[in-house]
């Protein structure tokens, strides 16, 4: 499936250019106690993405699951240098907004964060290449 689309558009909630491996997943992720901010490793046994470190690629996940406090480990992953390099979602997840946008005015560092459509989203599979465009167009490398 990866052949036949090469570019994904998506809706940029903050906008921003990243590119690396994809590591996709179709279940939310609490970050509390499920990231592992120093490492950047899906520490929630629990989760089908355990075990893998997620740092400087791109986390494909549909929401974010818990409360602020994803907010919080985003944060301190970005100033650990242990943060995805962008975050893509199925919808707009204020969470993952908020932590790129705070994490810009405190670190002078963001992530793009970019909202697919359900359908768009299944397209992605982990291990591919991706760049993130600003206007929110996923491309294939």
């Amino acid at each position: 499936m990866a052949d036949l689309v090469k570019a994904i558009a998506g809706r940029a909630i903050v906008a921003g250019e990243a590119e690396g491996e994809a590591l996709v997943t179709h279940d939310a992720l609490s970050f509390w106690g499920g990231y592992d901010f120093h490492s950047g490793e899906i520490i929630d046994r629990h989760h089908p993405l355990a075990g893998q470190r997620a740092a400087g690629r791109i986390l494909a996940v549909p929401f974010s699951k818990g409360s602020s406090t994803t907010t919080a480990v985003l944060l301190e992953a970005v100033r650990a240098g242990t943060a995805p390099a962008a975050i893509v979602t199925t919808g707009v997840d204020a969470f993952f907004a908020l932590a790129s946008i705070v994490a810009d005015v405190m670190y002078g560092k963001s992530f793009p964060v970019v909202a697919l459509e359900p359908a768009d989203f299944a397209l992605l599979e982990t291990g591919e290449r991706l760049r993130i465009e600003t206007s929110g167009v996923i491309r294939r490398t």
